[in-house]
């Protein structure tokens, strides 16, 4: 057998291997490390390994605490399981009945069209529309979620802009000159591989002849460079979509897991911290979000062909006529979905309190209503809760009267905002118990000493300037979880930090918030999350568009937080200033000040 043989059988059982080796090669750190710390650790990387290589499913690593903390002595079972439903997985699954209730009844989807009618259909203001809409959803719904229902919406879109992608393509290969082979991107997958609803798409074909007779007068050289604008800017749509949405998702706590993580173990390890709730973070996350979303279009847009004169001027020619098409389009899209109904209502009313209550419990700036209950005792989950029972029993329908006084009427039971076969099929499970298992390790990394332990040995970063510290953190975690799971990446990382901050006497989170919002900004591989997958799995993207692209994207994210830590988020978190609430460093200072006082009294 040769080589090549036996290296694609081994890839084959690749997974078990590394779930059977990895436990034998990680034992030498028991017995060589202090006792307690050394099996954490053992943990620790054990499950970062099965984590990044996905040797078992993430949710069944998540669990290992469970099992292992116990059994090696690190942390009593009783303390161990009461962290997988914590009060911040509350929040995170209140986020997501009310996310699939948004879903149920469509609301969604008029939001996204009705953003497309606002912004116009110039290639560079719909790039920006679809970053703003797709962004403004994934602060509430899933981040895959919000890509998958938005791709549909920019094929249709694209397909009334520049006709079906494969006679596209055909041009290009026709006209194309061998240096741009760049744009013959091989793809395999049709881009109709993603469900759609476009029955629009054949009303409009009748104009088709037309444009076809028009490009037939062109000249082979006009072909040829508006079919290799029409590709790039097909791309600029694709890769906005799932950039927008993971860049959306870090605006709200509920947006993506990270922030829960952060928020989770922020009361783990300084339960006297109350600088962040839904209401503060918001308003450090909401305008960075802003900032990120706006110098990401101009670079999208002006890379993949967006930018230009037309921007501000009007012309009468080819491409004027695609854009009224896909005008058209939209808002027959738009018209079809009739008057805002009984149940798009109240899902809206209800997505504005269960927004608007979260954030004025307790914005810090001002007294929240909070106030009126006993301190402490009224969290985010509280509120996020309250608001999604509600969805349970509400009527979809109008209530009538006249249905009551009428012996003839229907007599059908009536049907709620949302059921709870729908919440039970929407809500990602994996994803809660993922979050419990980061809050488990903190809680073992925390009892344990391990925390400490690594803490101590990073004292020589303390020369590292804090706000380049900042930044490196932010690059290391952005480039990390491009190959790892951006969950699993601040579960590893955030203890660590916690202790580099307490360390270096830093606010821990000067580093603990740059560290959660990095884990967001994966933009350079299809893997790196859900979103760009979906889009790459379009068939018309390559890795080369999205590392181009990406690549830049991950500079101005690191630029962005770093921006606003040392501006804003200096002023509302009190970043300059070392807080009481962080105990451990306190702790040890004041036991280092009372034996200096000890022994001046002596002498």
């Amino acid at each position: 057998m040769n080589l090549s043989a036996v290296s694609k059988k081994l890839w084959c059982v690749h997974k078990l291997l590394i779930l059977l080796l990895t436990p034998l090669l990680l034992l030498p750190l028991v017995f060589t490390l202090p006792e307690k710390e050394g099996r954490c650790l053992y943990v620790v990387i054990l499950m970062a390994v099965y984590w990044c290589t996905e040797a078992l499913p993430l949710a069944v690593t998540a669990m290992l605490p469970v099992c292992l903390f116990p059994t090696l002595g690190i942390l009593p079972s009783k303390k161990v399981c009461p962290q997988y439903f914590l009060e911040t997985n509350f929040l995170f699954l209140s986020g997501l009945v009310m996310a699939s209730s948004i879903e149920e009844w469509g609301l969604h989807r008029r939001i996204a069209l009705k953003v497309l009618t606002i912004v116009g259909v110039k290639p560079a203001w719909l790039i920006l529309g679809m970053m703003l809409t797709s962004s403004f959803l994934s602060m509430w719904l899933s981040n895959t979620a919000t890509t998958a229902m938005m791709l549909p919406i920019a094929t249709a879109i694209l397909e009334s802009l520049f006709g079906d992608l494969e006679t596209l393509k055909e041009k290009c290969k026709e006209h194309q000159e061998p240096d741009n082979e760049v744009l013959n991107g091989p793809s395999s997958v049709k881009l109709h591989s993603l469900p759609s609803e476009h029955t629009e798409k054949q009303m409009l074909s009748i104009e088709g002849p037309d444009v076809e007779e028009q490009s037939d007068q062109r000249s082979v050289e006009e072909i040829r460079t508006e079919s290799a604008y029409q590709m790039k800017v097909w791309k600029g749509f694709l890769i906005c979509i799932p950039y927008a949405a993971s860049i959306g998702g870090t605006a709200t706590l509920t947006g993506t897991a990270p922030n829960l993580i952060l928020i989770g173990q922020l009361k783990s390890y300084f339960p006297d911290c109350d600088a962040i709730n839904f209401g503060s973070w918001f308003a450090f996350a909401f305008p960075l979000m802003l900032i990120f979303l706006f110098v990401g279009w101009l670079w999208i847009a002006f890379l993949h062909g967006g930018l230009n004169t037309r921007l501000c001027i009007t012309r009468s020619d080819h491409r004027a006529a695609a854009e009224v098409r896909a005008r058209t389009m939209i808002e027959d899209d738009y018209k079809k979905l009739g008057p805002i109904n009984f149940a798009e209502g109240a899902i809206s009313f209800f997505f504005v309190m269960f927004a608007v209550l979260l954030f004025t419990r307790d914005p810090k700036f001002v007294p929240g209503w909070s106030v009126f209950f006993k301190k402490g005792y009224v969290s985010d989950a509280v509120t996020g809760v309250i608001i999604v029972s509600i969805l349970f029993f509400f009527p979809s329908q109008k209530p009538s009267l006249s249905w009551w006084l009428d012996p003839q009427a229907s007599n059908t039971p009536y049907v709620p905002l949302l059921s709870w076969k729908k919440a039970q099929d929407s809500v990602p499970w994996n994803i809660i118990l993922l979050l419990g298992g980061g809050f488990a390790m903190a809680k073992g990394c925390e009892e344990s000493g391990l925390a400490s332990w690594i803490g101590g040995h990073l004292q020589p970063l303390a020369e590292v300037p804090p706000a380049a510290a900042v930044m490196l953190i932010t690059a290391f975690l952005a480039c990390f979880t491009e190959f790892a799971s951006n969950t699993a990446t601040i579960i590893i990382f955030l203890p660590v930090i916690a202790e580099l901050a307490i360390h270096v006497s830093i606010n821990p989170l000067y580093f603990m918030i740059p560290a959660t919002v990095g884990c967001s900004y994966a933009f350079m591989l299809p893997v790196s999350t859900p979103p760009n997958s979906i889009a790459f799995a379009s068939g018309h993207l390559m890795v080369k568009d999205m590392v181009k692209t990406g690549f830049v994207m991950n500079i101005l994210g690191i630029l962005c937080v770093s921006l606003a830590m040392n501006t804003w988020g200096v002023a509302m978190f009190d970043l300059k200033s070392y807080p009481e609430w962080a105990h451990p460093i306190n702790k040890t200072l004041t036991d280092v000040h009372l034996s200096h006082l000890a022994l001046n009294a002596t002498l």
